[in-house]
């Protein structure tokens, strides 16, 4: 949303005068909620659920011609009672953002410049390099002879943009690898 000079002031000025009149006691709770209404007038709205944790706070999503427009906490649910978290607040910012990523980006070693790759290529050699290290230093048995069955090599560090589900899957995953070095940004 842009907003030139001459609007800024104007916005200002009307936000002056409804401080000072709501200083006066008039009550300005329907201007207010016809205002909050204007961004998402027209607007499909689905109840859904923040993923980022435990809490799993309900969020109101309002769409319009298939595009999300705002992601609010929902009132009505008794944890949060209608707030968000950081995470939780920057779930629309998530979808719309104009920087936001949509297509793996690689550097080659010793390269300063990163080439758009296919999403194909990107699993392929990931799931490469994941099997070669793995075949590599795969460790059976522990200098006492015990078996282990472990990976000491690779480390993961779980992202807070990650949801339970994805956190659940990446963990069995480096289970099922013997991957034992793995913590997650929440803890740190």
């Amino acid at each position: 949303m842009s907003v030139s000079r001459r609007g800024f002031i104007k916005l200002l000025g009307a936000g002056t005068a409804c401080l000072g009149l709501s200083k006066l006691g008039i009550d300005l709770g329907p201007a207010q909620a016809y205002a909050a209404g204007l961004k998402t007038e027209g607007c499909k709205e689905f109840v859904s659920i923040c993923p980022f944790c435990a809490c799993c706070c309900n969020t109101i999503i309002s769409v319009r011609d298939g595009k999300i427009i705002s992601v609010e906490g929902d009132p009505d649910y008794p944890v949060s009672g209608g707030g968000l978290c950081a995470k939780g607040a920057a779930l629309l910012t998530m979808h719309v953002n104009k920087h936001r990523i949509t297509k793996p980006l690689y550097r080659a070693p010793g390269s300063t410049k990163w080439v758009e790759k296919e999403w194909s290529w990107t699993i392929d050699r990931i799931a490469r390099k994941i099997k070669e290290t793995r075949d590599h230093d795969f460790i059976t048995k522990d200098a006492k002879g015990r078996q282990v069955n472990r990976l000491e090599s690779m480390f993961q560090l779980g992202s807070s943009q990650m949801d339970n589900e994805e956190c659940a899957l990446s963990h069995q995953m480096l289970r099922g690898l013997g991957v034992v070095h793995m913590d997650h940004q929440a803890r740190i």
